[in-house]
């Protein structure tokens, strides 16, 4: 089964950071990114530009409107994600649990609702 580990973190906390701790934790990342991969466990996984990067579109009632930044103002903001596929839940949590971005905030695991090729309404 496939599970969608979202990243979360305080930029200002991260930005505060020196530099080379900043690089020592991206090259955890990749490591274990690389240790998932031999292990067939990874499927994709990016970090996201910082949320002043972010538009947010919504439509409603016909009616596109368009937001610099994220969707909602929140203490920790999305910052990359790696998908996996894991055994069960229980796996994909140990799995999470060692990821070096845990350390700075949060990873939030979630498993991804697989469609069937004749049923892509997710219902």
């Amino acid at each position: 089964m496939k599970y969608l580990c979202l990243i979360y973190n305080e930029e200002k906390n991260v930005a505060a950071l020196p530099a080379a701790a900043v690089e020592a934790i991206a090259d955890e990342c990749v490591a274990y990114d690389e240790v998932l991969a031999q292990h067939g466990q990874l499927v994709a996984c990016e970090r996201l530009q910082p949320v002043s990067a972010a538009t947010t579109i919504r439509i409603r009632e016909g009616k596109v409107t368009i937001t610099d930044g994220p969707f909602a103002e929140t203490k920790e903001q999305l910052g990359g994600f790696f998908l996996i596929e894991a055994r069960d839940l229980n796996e994909a949590i140990r799995l999470a649990a060692k990821a070096p971005p845990a350390r700075l905030g949060c990873v939030e695991v979630r498993p991804i609702w697989e469609y069937k090729a004749t049923n892509r309404s997710g219902r």
